[in-house]
């Protein structure tokens, strides 16, 4: 099971929390197709998954932790539950638009992005900044340095497997 001791050396075992990042509107099949196979294999490991809460890679994943029987827990942009995926185990309303990709990211000891859209992109950003969380990417952004080397910390995989077993490696059961 993906958990970890909290307090660090506690007996207690509590859930890992992974964010699962990606497009709403533009999600194409593909990325759809593996963010619905990670929220599975993430449900089977007994992580707890935060997500955006809406459409495109944040519904398929919702979807996929649901029909695995996992929890699975929505950061919503606006002020109501409209338009939440109905899919979500818990489903938390900000009113902070995008500012709650911080919320995400803080939220969660490692960061699957899978696909990319402008908004993914700012929750790799926030994630890098953040530090100290394994930050996956599933078909997504491939960022770059000024030289055009890729930027180091961010681990780009082929399949939903290799995403979750890099998300959970830091788990007492990996």
């Amino acid at each position: 099971m993906g958990c970890r001791s909290w307090p660090p050396g506690e007996e207690t075992p509590v859930p890992y929390h992974v964010a699962v990042c990606g497009p709403g509107l533009d999600c194409a099949g593909e990325d759809k197709a593996n963010a619905y196979r990670v929220g599975q294999l993430l449900a089977e490991r007994g992580a707890v998954t935060i997500c955006g809460g809406g459409i495109g890679v944040m519904a398929a994943v919702a979807s996929g932790v649901r029909s695995k029987d996992g929890l699975v827990v929505g950061i919503r942009p606006n002020d109501t539950r409209e338009g939440a995926s109905p899919d979500l185990s818990v489903t938390l309303v900000t009113n902070m638009g995008e500012a709650r990709n911080a919320i995400i990211v803080w939220s969660a000891d490692a960061v699957i992005v899978v696909g990319g859209s402008w908004g993914t992109l700012s929750e790799v950003a926030l994630a890098k900044r953040r530090g100290g969380v394994p930050v996956i990417s599933l078909g997504g952004w491939r960022l770059l340095d000024k030289d055009g080397r890729p930027v180091p910390g961010i681990e780009h995989v082929e399949t939903p497997e290799e995403a979750v077993e890099k998300a959970l490696a830091d788990t007492s059961e990996s």
